[in-house]
């Protein structure tokens, strides 16, 4: 069995057991060296073993009063000393109790402990004599032993302050760790949520504007009708499809479909138009690749501010404009629609049936750097207006 073992299982067992194991041990030592003095020096007698039983009693409770039992082991050494008995391993109760203060306490405890220990020490040898049998007969030697334990414990001291301070922080990585993980689940959620909005939001009104005009025109004008529900299919699929991509997030494996782009904007066009509004299309892009992400935000940002004219708008008529400089891409979706009138008062909240597709958008643009504003046209209509950092965005 190994060191590390031993160690480990010590520091399992309970305190007052372990206490107990350390007073038997030094017990058993140092009896056995106060049983037997050197010839010509005073042999054990009742002063000898009354200060061993104090010394073995005190060390008992070095744990709850370890500045004390130094008082008290070191008395009896001292005493030992004066007294007259000889020994090796007389001062062992003494170097536990000072290696419990240490390990127990502070640096400033240790510190003054090992002044006064020293001192006291020196001043026993002085008292004793340089007899060259007598231990105690070398001060500057006997100034130093007592350093010895308060040195150890204040080693094993910091080591486990430090492995303390090393656990803490792997704790607080840890919780970390949790809420960043915590974080991205929640930031991939919304981000599905708005991805499921916008899809549904805009297919969903424009299959209801197309259905709407395939009833008008079912028995007048069958093939207007039939190009209407064709429409319909159509946008129905494709709404799969894109629902299919996104949700697959949300399993195991990865979605590998491509995110929207800006050169699919005349299909978005035309699904509108399908239902009737006519949608005019601006796109100036200088022909220079985008970042995808900036791409896809504009892409949602336009089928979104479509779907609210088709939704919440009676215009005719949209106008669609996608242009890029040096550093930004201009997306702005403008309708003809009626004037829009003022709140009679302050708004309690977004209306139930306004949905979040305003919220989305400007989450979509602050995700990779930009803005959105939006507000009614003067004079009759509404505008949206996103503006998308070409350089630097978020991936």
């Amino acid at each position: 069995m190994t060191f590390d073992r031993l160690a480990a299982r010590a520091r399992a067992l309970p305190p007052i057991v372990a206490d107990l194991l350390v007073v038997a041990v030094v017990g058993v030592l140092t009896t056995a060296d106060a049983a037997v003095n050197e010839p010509g020096y005073r042999q054990a007698d009742a002063l000898t073993w009354a200060f061993l039983v104090v010394s073995l009693a005190a060390l008992a409770c070095r744990r709850r009063w370890p500045v004390p039992v130094v008082c008290v082991t070191g008395a009896a050494c001292g005493g030992w000393a004066l007294h007259g008995h000889i020994g090796e391993l007389l001062n062992l109760p003494v170097i536990v109790a000072l290696y419990t203060v240490a390990v127990l306490g502070d640096r400033r405890r240790t510190l003054w402990t090992g002044v006064i220990a020293a001192t006291v020490s020196g001043a026993v040898a002085l008292k004793v004599g340089r007899d060259v049998v007598n231990p105690q007969g070398l001060p500057v030697l006997e100034m130093v032993w007592p350093l010895v334990p308060l040195l150890l414990g204040e080693v094993v001291r910091t080591r486990r302050e430090l492995l303390a301070e090393y656990a803490a922080r792997a704790a607080r990585a840890e919780e970390d760790r949790e809420r960043e993980a915590a974080r991205r689940v929640r930031q991939e959620r919304a981000r599905v949520a708005r991805e499921i909005h916008d899809i549904l939001a805009h297919t969903v009104s424009a299959m209801t504007v197309q259905a709407g005009v395939a009833l008008d025109a079912l028995d007048a004008a069958p093939e207007v009708s039939r190009q209407a529900m064709t429409q319909v299919r159509a946008s129905g699929k494709e709404a799969v499809r894109e629902l299919r991509a996104t949700l697959s997030v949300l399993r195991a494996t990865e979605s590998t479909a491509p995110a929207p782009r800006l050169d699919q904007l005349d299909e978005l066009v035309a699904g509108v138009e399908a239902g009737g509004m006519r949608v005019s299309l601006r796109r100036q892009t200088g022909g220079a690749a985008l970042p995808a992400v900036v791409e896809a935000t504009a892409y949602r940002i336009v089928q979104e501010a479509l779907t609210n004219v088709v939704k919440h708008s009676a215009a005719l008529h949209a106008a669609v404009s996608v242009t890029r400089d040096a550093t930004r891409l201009t997306v702005e979706v403008v309708d003809d629609g009626p004037p829009v009138p003022p709140p009679a008062g302050p708004p309690a909240g977004p209306p139930a049936d306004r949905g979040f597709g305003l919220i989305g958008m400007r989450e979509r643009a602050v995700a990779v750097g930009g803005d959105v504003s939006y507000g009614p046209v003067p004079g009759g209509g509404f505008r949206v207006r996103a503006e998308l950092p070409t350089e630097g965005a978020a991936s």
